[in-house]
């Protein structure tokens, strides 16, 4: 969570697309039949896409400012240009973002995003374009257009109820019924980017992005293996996530990449073997990039995150997940729902507490009850609870805000079932300021591309990863290694090791 004024919960419905659609079950589903793209980026789209792009960069931490930014918008224009929309390499901006979830997107317009971190789950250069290219066929498939009837409102409830609302009882249970509730229309072009797509237009987007592939001179495979460390990915986090119910960013509208690893190699072998991979290429520009976290925007360590320059920190309670965005932190499991945030401070915490229901409510017009007050950990604060109807039955709104300063505040809005307020209160009371040394102990983890040398074994690198837990996995999901796969000398392979900041 940056230092940034709190607009909406943008980023939580951007969950993107970012490969790892929702899957096909039967290979005999695979299209063969050409597909309808568009020929032209339109004056429209291009308005579109120019007036959408900031927003994105502010909702998704800014562009990367590595040198890797230089080589993803190479490699992106260069499968940008195998869409037929437009044969100039300029009229596709490609940008690498400073995002710590897996994602990646393309909006109309020539915009094209992918983040640093899906970025070092690759291996190799035809992986990269393999990932943009899916990307763009979403575009020039026109798919956003097509389902832009079924775009989700853009609220911070709303979206805990879309996206996150299966922790607590699915699209029709608790959460999912407040969309109608609390709604709050946002940037249009940008969400319909990033909601879900169908099976048919997840499959088209692979039919697209396999040909791209091979008509750049890439190796179609590339696509595959690519899904193929995804669906590893996902199993990953759901073992270091447990019970805590934490989804995914990308997943959490695509749940299934594992099932189309095989659709994508079968689409692949149409083309035939063979094509670039440039390991060696992507291995040197992917060295060094920012893995996980910017300490910037606060990092999020078991179940604690802490913010070094906001000097504030907090611990969730047993049991939840939670996702560190560029504006915000969210915190979901089975007995409810929150975010952690900041809004426009004047000194008025009874106002505050006001302006932050009104802004989550929408036209429900969500007014506090009686404000309490509070110190937590020498810090005054105030909270109120509102109890809201829903389509499952009652709702309570929670409201905790904190004054940090005259003119800086940070709050907590959690919704649980009606009389369930308590249940985020050991996290309401764990809030505090970080002491100088708290903050300057906290450093950023980047990738490391080392060379293995002769007795290297996935054993004792892995025990170079900047975690406590799950080392040996996470080197190899991260590297695509098999759990027996035995390593070469020479061979290049990727760590995730501390950093200075």
């Amino acid at each position: 969570m940056a230092r940034t004024t709190i607009t909406a919960a943008l980023a939580m419905a951007l969950a993107g697309c970012a490969m790892a659609g929702s899957g096909i079950s039967d290979p005999a589903d695979a299209r063969t039949d050409t597909i309808r793209t568009a020929k032209s980026i339109t004056p429209a789209e291009r308005q579109q896409g120019a007036e959408a792009h900031p927003e994105l960069l502010q909702e998704f931490g800014g562009a990367y400012a590595g040198p890797q930014a230089a080589y993803v918008t190479r490699v992106g224009q260069t499968i940008a240009v195998q869409s037929g929309m437009s044969n100039a390499r300029g009229d596709f901006t490609v940008t690498l973002l400073n995002s710590p979830v897996n994602n990646a997107f393309a909006i109309p317009g020539g915009y094209v995003y992918v983040t640093r971190q899906l970025m070092a789950l690759m291996n190799d250069e035809a992986e990269l374009a393999g990932v943009l290219g899916h990307e763009v066929g979403h575009v020039a498939a026109q798919h956003s257009k097509k389902r832009q009837s079924a775009a989700t409102r853009n609220s911070i409830l709303g979206v805990l109820g879309a996206v996150l609302g299966s922790a607590i009882g699915g699209e029709g249970g608790l959460l999912g019924s407040l969309g109608g509730l609390l709604q709050n229309n946002a940037m249009q072009v940008a969400q319909l980017a990033t909601l879900g797509f169908s099976r048919s237009q997840e499959l088209e987007a692979d039919q697209l992005g396999v040909q791209y592939l091979k008509s750049a001179g890439y190796d179609p495979l590339a696509l595959s293996t690519m899904l193929a460390s995804l669906a590893n990915q996902t199993d990953l986090e759901a073992r270091i996530a447990g019970d805590a119910r934490s989804i995914p960013e990308w997943a959490s509208t695509h749940p299934d990449p594992a099932s189309r690893v095989r659709n994508a190699q079968q689409l692949a072998s149409r083309y035939g073997a063979g094509g670039v991979r440039n390991a060696d290429a992507f291995m040197a520009s992917v060295d060094g990039v920012l893995y996980g976290d910017d300490p910037a925007q606060g990092v999020v360590e078991g179940r604690q995150f802490l913010h070094p320059d906001l000097k504030l920190g907090f611990t969730i309670p047993n049991g939840y997940g939670m996702q560190n965005g560029t504006t915000a932190v969210s915190i979901s499991g089975n007995g409810g729902q929150a975010q952690f945030s900041t809004a426009p401070y004047n000194g008025d915490m009874n106002v505050y507490i006001a302006s932050v229901l009104k802004a989550i409510g929408g036209d429900a017009n969500l007014t506090p009850g009686t404000i309490q007050r509070t110190t937590v950990n020498g810090i005054p604060a105030a909270y109120t609870t509102v109890r809201a109807n829903s389509q499952s039955g009652q709702v309570d709104v929670t409201v905790f805000a904190y004054e940090f300063s005259r003119s800086s505040a940070f709050h907590f809005v959690a919704l649980t079932k009606a009389g369930g307020a308590g249940t985020f209160n050991s996290m309401f009371g764990s809030l505090r300021r970080l002491s100088a040394s708290e903050a300057a102990a906290i450093k950023p983890r980047r990738v490391d591309v080392v060379t293995v040398q002769s007795g290297d074994t996935v054993a004792s690198l892995s025990r170079r990863m900047a975690y406590d837990k799950y080392q040996a996995e996470r080197f190899q999901v991260l590297n695509r290694l098999a759990s027996n796969a035995r390593l070469t000398p020479g061979q290049k392979v990727k760590l995730v090791v501390y950093a200075n900041r």
